[in-house]
């Protein structure tokens, strides 16, 4: 792996240091399903999503002993019913650091839950979907998304409902890196591919895709706009190895709209950083991003607001140690949740800012001393609330005071 800069180094040092102490491991070229990085391979199965209902019952899809399992709290994570396995028969899912299982709830009170499972070739898989119609009781059996079924990367899904309530899922695909001809230009990354369900995930449309040369392993974000359109955000390549973001959209009719770059760090790196962006929109239109970088010239974690071809309202984030953020809003409120590594333990830090994003105020939320995932930003009854799946305290809910 070729890597950039004394900066770059450093960043790299510090992340194999978190997945030595028991959090996620760093950059890499592809990050394959084989055997997982130092650290990682635990670390799967902390991987897990959450979303509320419409009556405030809180959803998880997670690992347990069956597979990819759902289970509900009505109490903000106090208590969780006995898990469902989604699937009659133990699927494996993607090691990656960005990989998880995701979830998402209809208007009607349907879930729906997909992964990514790996095949036989490394850095292979293909995107899972199954749904309840009876409120979690019982699943459908599983299948995959895509019409494409090469052995290649279909990975690292993105999940969402849109305003119709139709099911939306995006994900990273290297199907035309496979189909460019060797003798012409070299194909950078690869791309996101998205594909609508009309009927409550009963069937899905034909792949379409969103964008060429995405980074090949870094998580999509989705925010559904009131229109019908779905926004996504991601880790781009842009020419000739700059691994920054773009920004896209998926037209409510459900075609790929237009894509515009959306920071500006100028990350030089020829591996995959594992950390892909969040994005939240407010109810003035207004888009609030948060990423990692590992730019020579400000590497870390920041905040912005991705506008018309530039960032404004840009903040670092955290010390050195900060990784792995999410953010949200509730009308001009914005909230922002990371966790970062203190040598001993996992702290988890948040940012609340009243008048959307110009001013702020750091809260330390929580700590662990074991291996922890990705914290997640949830709202609920005008507050906002953080999903954690930790190792010492499972699928747990952390609510900003």
């Amino acid at each position: 792996m070729h890597l950039a800069s004394p900066s770059v180094l450093g960043l790299g040092a510090l992340l194999l240091a978190r997945a030595v102490f028991g959090a996620e491991t760093g950059a890499s070229h592809h990050g394959g399903h084989g055997a997982p990085a130092p650290g990682q391979a635990g670390l799967a199965e902390l991987g897990a999503t959450a979303a509320f209902d419409s009556r405030g019952t809180l959803w998880a899809a997670h690992q347990t002993a069956a597979g990819v399992s759902v289970s509900r709290s009505g109490d903000l994570g106090k208590s969780w019913s006995a898990p469902v396995a989604v699937s009659r028969e133990i699927e494996p899912t993607d090691a990656g650091a960005d990989a998880r299982p995701k979830i998402a709830l209809g208007p009607q009170g349907e879930i729906y839950v997909t992964w990514t499972r790996p095949l036989a070739k490394p850095y292979t898989g293909e995107i899972r979907f199954t749904r309840s119609l009876d409120g979690g009781a019982t699943f459908d059996p599983p299948r995959t998304v895509h019409r494409d079924r090469q052995v290649i990367t279909h990975r690292f899904d993105a999940l969402t409902v849109d305003a119709l309530g139709r099911v939306v899922v995006a994900w990273v695909d290297k199907r035309d890196l496979v189909a460019a001809p060797a003798a012409g230009p070299a194909y950078r990354g690869a791309a996101i591919y998205f594909a609508i369900s009309d009927d409550r995930g009963a069937a899905f449309r034909a792949d379409t895709k969103l964008a060429d040369h995405s980074c090949e392993c870094c998580r999509i974000a989705l925010v559904p706009r009131p229109d019908g359109s779905v926004v996504a955000l991601w880790r781009h390549i842009f020419d000739p190895n700059i691994r920054d973001h773009a920004i896209g959209v998926i037209t409510a009719d459900g075609r790929a709209g237009g894509m515009q770059r959306a920071s500006f760090d100028d990350w030089a790196i020829d591996a995959c950083p594992h950390q892909g962006p969040a994005l939240a929109i407010d109810d003035r239109e207004r888009r609030h991003a948060v990423w990692v970088t590992g730019s020579p010239k400000a590497p870390g974690v920041f905040y912005g607001r991705p506008i018309d071809g530039r960032i404004e309202g840009l903040r670092r984030i955290g010390n050195g140690a900060a990784e792995r953020p999410d953010v949200a809003v509730l009308g001009r409120q914005v909230a922002v949740v990371w966790k970062q590594f203190d040598g001993t333990r996992s702290q988890l830090q948040g940012l609340l800012s009243p008048d959307g994003g110009d001013t702020w105020r750091e809260l330390a939320l929580a700590a662990t001393d074991g291996a922890s995932d990705h914290p997640r930003l949830l709202t609920r009854d005008g507050r906002f609330h953080v999903f954690w799946n930790t190792r010492l305290q499972p699928l747990s809910v952390t609510s900003f005071p």
